[in-house]
């Protein structure tokens, strides 16, 4: 296919599209419990848990989180309240996009067609979408395909629903470890690595980077 043409342009919605505070939430719940000099250490182990968390079987992305929030605190000496992972997961679908992402996003859905692959839980995923300015031709969850990213299966079940090879599709994303080696190796031509600084580039898994949802106007000539 021409690196021009896609049939579908498909997305990561968490972090890419939509501004996705969990960091900085997760900070605010633990601030008045978190021993001096915690806190940087706590937030990248809970990114890191809730990785490892995505890899298993699938569950509810509620208790993805808990787990991972869970874990953080035992392994930082944080004291774990239950209700500090359950606050966070109730304000996810309040985060709105980032604010590069509304004109360039509804440009880029009158030339082709879009689809989300996203870890998001059902129930939160229309109403973060619904605030991203843009028509989407498909949304897919893990809650849909029985497997967060980065497994295979979360994408695979979206190329069988699109009707098409991952070779037609252009994929997008801010997160190599994620997104853009699962594409990758399951034979993607033209990912995007959207790079907003939360994790180093990796060259060897994205064949275009910009640092704003514009490039990828540029990168297909809009």
């Amino acid at each position: 296919m021409s690196v021009l043409a896609p049939r579908f342009i498909t997305f990561d919605m968490y972090g890419t599209l939509t501004d996705f505070a969990i960091g900085s939430a997760a900070r605010d719940a633990i601030e008045d419990v978190a021993p001096s000099g915690i806190l940087d250490a706590f937030l990248h182990r809970f990114s890191c848990y809730q990785l490892d968390e995505a890899m298993g079987d699938w569950r509810p992305y509620e208790e993805v989180i808990t787990r991972a929030f869970e874990r953080a605190c035992k392994s930082t000496g944080v004291e774990f309240r239950p209700s500090d992972p359950a606050k966070i997961f109730a304000a996810i679908p309040e985060w709105g996009p980032h604010p590069d992402v509304p004109e360039p996003l509804a440009n880029l859905a009158e030339h082709f067609p879009l689809a989300i692959v996203s870890n998001a839980a059902d129930k939160h995923a229309d109403q973060n979408v619904a605030k991203l300015g843009a028509s989407f031709h498909a949304v897919y969850t893990a809650e849909m395909s029985g497997a967060y990213k980065p497994r295979l299966r979360a994408f695979e079940f979206m190329y069988e629903q699109l009707g098409c090879r991952p070779e037609e599709t252009m994929h997008v994303s801010s997160s190599p470890r994620y997104d853009l080696q699962s594409a990758t190796d399951l034979g993607v031509q033209n990912t995007v690595y959207l790079n907003r600084g939360y994790e180093p580039s990796a060259p060897a898994f994205h064949t275009y980077e910009v640092t704003s949802l514009a490039g990828v106007l540029d990168i297909l000539g809009i």
